[in-house]
């Protein structure tokens, strides 16, 4: 495993090709508050990029070209908040995209635990650490144990693709899956825009 930090934005010439994974590390769970202070991605390969963000320094234009590239899909664990997080600060819509958390919800419904560690050792044999989870992404300097807590929530998450795409096929739902994936947008968007709350298909 590999652990690149990048400042303010990925390097020029470094390419993804086809499906990258994506999570990000905020100051909270408000997009309207808490502001973005990391970008980890991943191509599947081992190594992990992560992009750390000073306050109010969001230019990053080959991070965004990357995030915009609809020949590249965006692979997220609960891609809902992370995109939220993308739009607001960097100001992009991420497509096409695809979320583990929504597959594991459509096929593992003999279970209500889909959060990244209980995929991780269910599907994969993983135990990954959340222990770093609430600490200080906001910092100047970040500890090696965040590094490494950022890293691992990236670099599993193509096999975690693989199997609940097999799960999904398997199950009849990959259709009904992409079509969930395709909403996200504009769910994001209704989020962002006051109705994170509230179901607008109730009665």
């Amino acid at each position: 495993m590999s652990i690149t930090l990048h400042r303010g934005d990925l390097p020029a010439g470094l390419a993804f090709q086809g499906m990258v994974a994506i999570d990000s590390e905020t100051m909270g769970l408000d997009p309207h508050r808490d502001r973005l202070c990391l970008i980890q991605l991943s191509a599947g390969d081992g190594s992990a990029h992560l992009v750390q963000f000073g306050q109010d320094q969001y230019d990053a234009p080959n991070l965004k070209a990357l995030l915009a590239d609809a020949a590249v899909v965006k692979l997220f664990h609960f891609a809902r908040f992370d995109m939220a997080v993308i739009r607001t600060y960097l100001g992009v819509d991420c497509r096409p995209v695809y979320c583990t958390k929504i597959a594991s919800k459509l096929v593992r419904t003999y279970t209500d635990r889909h959060g990244l560690k209980d995929l991780c050792r269910e599907l994969l044999g993983i135990d990954i650490s959340k222990q770093q989870q609430s600490s200080d992404w906001g910092a100047d300097t970040l500890t090696p144990e965040q590094l490494d807590y950022a890293a691992a929530d990236v670099l599993h998450l193509h096999r975690l693709q693989a199997r609940l795409d097999d799960m999904l096929r398997r199950e009849g739902r990959r259709e009904l899956a992409e079509a969930c994936f395709g909403f996200l947008p504009t769910r994001v968007r209704l989020d962002l825009d006051g109705w994170r709350d509230e179901d607008i298909f109730a009665h």
